[in-house]
């Protein structure tokens, strides 16, 4: 039960940060997107938009990982050695999700509620991983 628990809120983290990808490199310059990670204006999503487009690409390739470590989790039920290999690549994944929430804490409080959004769901797969 707790092996199915953390996966839901691993594949769950992947998904948010899919999320994350597609309005930080593909609809950065849309005024509802922008304006959510605090940009002023159109003018400033311009500047900034390939930073956003490299940042997204980050949060995609976190998403990759713990999905790829999910498949040998499961895909190696019977082998030890593939299953490990997916619990750590799962574990490193959801860390750097949840180190990258820290981080984006630090810039300030008003970035408190998406940290919340961003290192939640990671953490508790991270935690539920460790007990499964």
């Amino acid at each position: 039960m707790v092996a199915i628990l953390a996966t839901v809120f691993a594949a769950l983290a992947a998904l948010l940060h899919v999320y994350i990808f597609v309005m930080e490199s593909v609809q950065w310059t849309q005024p509802k997107i922008y304006k959510r990670f605090g940009v002023a204006d159109q003018a400033a999503a311009e500047v900034t938009k390939p930073m956003a487009y490299n940042q997204g690409f980050y949060n995609l390739f976190l998403a990759i990982g713990v999905v790829i470590g999910l498949v040998l989790i499961f895909a190696g039920a019977d082998a030890a050695p593939v299953r490990a290999a997916g619990l750590a690549l799962v574990l490193f994944s959801l860390g750097s999700m949840v180190a990258a929430s820290l981080v984006l804490l630090t810039t300030g409080l008003k970035y408190l509620r998406a940290a919340l959004i961003q290192g939640t769901l990671p953490l508790i797969g991270f935690v539920l991983f460790l007990f499964a």
